[in-house]
């Protein structure tokens, strides 16, 4: 290498930084550590044996050092010690050892060993400080690179090392000095650039963060941690095109970052690739089995395209997935598992593990309490989207006299038609999760509800800073949000019963009737449409389903199957989701004795369109970890009957709610074998399928699922009782809204 050229000419400190340069990118790299070993008895001037140690017992165990022997030289390394116990080499380079082999325990105890001999040695400082680094004792860490800075103020690696600890910790400013001062002491030292750019992309400079990655490719074109962390800055600002190509030259580079190979599956699913984007997030697996996150991702997209053989054999990993090891993305495990007891241990370790730096603002009451609430509702979906499609009406009839209602939108999406319906628009999609809950606490917010939890786009990171003094989740995420920031969740007794209580980490809000708001003026178009233009059967009996297809799992599927096999001339009229869907249920259908052109999928129509259709269907068959939701809804208000089976958890229950609340709850049964039964049952009666149908007609009106106006007075109540909580300086509680 390069560095023992520079050496061997005598240029010790031009090899020293290309040594160190190498320990940055590969720290467990025992060439260039027993090269840097080597230089610096050359140089005479580190890691001194003190005269304690004579070279003739030191030399044969470094020279198994250096020659990668590294058990060997452990076991001579230990008894040398015990006979030389104040030896700063001995300690130092069986440090180096117990590092390269992952014994960091050990390792530290070995370098803090040696600087308690030598405090002054800015190398022994230097090791000390990247183990700890390594153990996550950050502030161990600071102190030992901070003395090793002390006792050698040019040492530019230890002020690289420095600054990526400030940026781990959250301290960008202090990231950013030190890692200036690497540059200004190794002008070409490209670590340094591209930590430099980490640091400007956390602070949201993405135009310097460019320039820095740009400038350490400048100097090394084949740094792939350049190429990454550009293609992370290009996938934020929404440049899919350039992300891609910056993920496959950090994957040219090393084949073996995983990272690269999961991002790279983030951006193809924003093109719609899923088969490509699992191929991605199987290799990231591959390359780092501990890279959960990936394997979820594997999984989640796996249920999106239905394919079951793929999936059934990862399922076994639910068990720990996220409950042990590293976290995973909260909302693509519910698809997975009705199992909330998990589901709330992923949330909150989701939550510890991202949102570790922010501390929630501390709002004192006011002296009087306002007789108008500020409240506002966070979300990326105020536009043409199913959460306003629930939610709109009930903006528009909230009491003015009561409430001044905000909305802080973090879409990019026009917002135009909803825009009107508050009372302040307030748009934050530029702006950092702590500005935006400066601004919401500028604003006087009251109450803060957040309607995306874990969903995609999501930014609890908001609530985490504090937004409001009273912070609730609603309707975006039906789960719960495991952070200790998010004083209340909006549910009912139904979708939340006492016996799943325990695992929901905020105090809850309990509505009458359903958790669900509706806005019963949505518009049905008035399209006549026939069987025959949605390729129907004329007579036969229509089963339908238009959840997405990640919902679907083959113990419902079997059953739906079971159902076609026993009623003739039924069919199964499904959502077209994607065209791997398509292909992977039709085959699922033909292996259990079912001709796949059974399976019917309904192209993406309006809102207003598709709702006008639902009556073309006999019965809605519901999915069971996830129910229908707002899918559900349309059916009831389309005047289609819904069947569902109650779950454990939220997701697995909101259907059940909904039916209860529009008077249909004989439609939410207890067991998968009652399921099928009142499905095949309503398929040979139809005198009482007709007489639920009617049921609906008559209840859809009057029933508390659609009636907006009461809803609304029940939330506001809600809202009241949280805030009179607040003011009277009594901690989050559960509520119980009277009817």
């Amino acid at each position: 290498m390069n560095a023992k050229r520079c050496a061997k000419r005598g240029d010790f400190d031009a090899a020293q930084k290309l040594y160190e340069a190498v320990l940055l990118e590969f720290p467990k790299n025992v060439r260039a550590r027993q090269g840097l070993d080597a230089l610096s008895q050359a140089k005479g001037e580190a890691v001194a044996l003190d005269g304690a140690t004579p070279a003739q017992q030191t030399n044969p165990f470094l020279a198994l050092f250096r020659g990668g022997r590294l058990d060997e030289a452990l076991a001579q390394g230990e008894v040398l010690l015990h006979d030389y116990p104040h030896s700063v080499l001995l300690h130092d380079v069986v440090g180096q050892i117990h590092y390269a082999q992952g014994r960091l325990d050990k390792a530290a105890q070995c370098f803090r060993r040696a600087t308690e001999v030598r405090p002054d040695c800015a190398e022994v400082q230097f090791n000390l400080g990247t183990v700890l680094q390594a153990l996550g004792e950050q502030q161990g860490a600071l102190a030992a690179y901070q003395a090793a800075i002390a006792c050698k103020p040019d040492y530019f690696a230890a002020y690289n090392n420095l600054g990526a600890l400030h940026l781990s910790m959250g301290e960008n400013r202090e990231a950013v000095a030190a890692l200036q001062s690497a540059i200004k002491l190794n002008p070409g030292y490209t670590d340094a650039y591209v930590n430099l750019g980490n640091a400007f992309r956390e602070m949201g400079n993405n135009a310097s963060a460019i320039a820095y990655y740009s400038q350490a490719l400048s100097f090394q074109p084949g740094h792939a941690k350049a190429h990454y962390n550009l293609g992370l800055v290009y996938s934020a600002q929404g440049k899919k095109g350039e992300a891609i190509m910056a993920f496959e030259r950090a994957i040219v580079h090393a084949p073996d970052n995983g990272d690269a190979h999961r991002e790279m599956a983030t951006v193809l699913l924003e093109y719609g690739l899923r088969e490509d984007a699992i191929i991605s997030a199987e290799r990231a697996y591959c390359v780092n089995p501990a890279d959960t996150i990936a394997l979820c991702l594997k999984m989640h997209q796996l249920a999106h395209i239905c394919d079951w053989d793929r999936l059934v054999p990862d399922l076994h990993h639910l068990e720990t997935l996220g409950i042990e090891g590293g976290v995973v993305a909260p909302w693509g495990m519910l698809g997975l598992e009705d199992a909330p007891a998990r589901h709330r241990i992923r949330s909150e370790r989701s939550i510890a593990a991202r949102i570790h730096n922010a501390q929630r603002t501390i709002i004192p009451a006011p002296v009087s309490r306002p007789q108008r609430l500020r409240i506002g509702y966070f979300t990326s979906d105020i536009y043409y989207h199913a959460t306003m499609f629930l939610l709109g009406r009930m903006v528009e009839l909230h009491d003015r006299d009561r409430f001044e209602v905000h909305a802080f939108s973090y879409g990019e999406e026009d917002s135009g038609q909803y825009r009107p319906l508050f009372d302040r628009f307030h748009d934050v999609h530029r702006m950092k999760d702590d500005a935006v809950a400066a601004l919401a606490r500028k604003a006087g917010l009251d109450i803060a509800i957040d309607l995306k939890g874990h969903t995609k786009g999501g930014r609890l990171g908001i609530f985490a800073h504090g937004a409001a003094p009273v912070q609730m989740s609603y309707l975006g995420y039906p789960g719960t949000t495991g952070a200790d920031f998010m004083d209340y969740m909006i549910a009912d007794r139904i979708v939340l019963p006492e016996a799943q209580r325990a695992h929901y980490s905020e105090s809850i809000v309990y509505l009458p009737g359903s958790y669900q708001v509706n806005d019963n003026r949505r518009v049905i178009a008035d399209a006549h449409f026939t069987r025959a233009q949605m390729g129907l059967p004329d007579n036969g009996f229509v089963f339908a389903c238009f959840n997405n297809t990640y919902k679907i799992m083959p113990e419902e599927f079997g059953i739906w199957m079971r159902l076609l096999r026993q009623v003739e001339g039924s069919v199964l009229w499904l959502f077209e989701a994607n065209h791997w869907a398509v292909a992977n249920l039709r085959r699922a259908a033909e292996q259990q004795g079912v001709d796949g052109a059974r399976l019917i999928f309904a192209k993406g129509l309006p809102v207003e369109q598709h709702l006008a259709r639902q009556h073309l269907a006999d019965l809605f068959l519901d999915t069971f970890n996830v129910n229908a939701h707002t899918t559900a809804s349309d059916a009831l208000w389309g005047g289609l009957p819904v069947l569902t089976r109650m779950g454990q958890g939220f997701a697995a229950r909101a259907a059940g709610s909904l039916l209860h609340a529009v008077g249909l709850p004989e439609l939410a049964v207890e067991t998968s074998d009652a399921y099928e039964a009142m499905a095949l049952q309503l398929a040979h009666d139809p005198a009482k399928l007709a007489a639920l149908r009617a049921r609906l007609g008559a209840n859809r009106l009057s029933a508390p699922l659609f009636n907006t106006e009461a809803f609304v007075r029940h939330i506001e109540a809600g809202y009241d009782a949280a805030y009179d909580r607040f003011f009277a300086a009594q901690a989050p509680g559960d509520i119980a809204v009277p009817i």
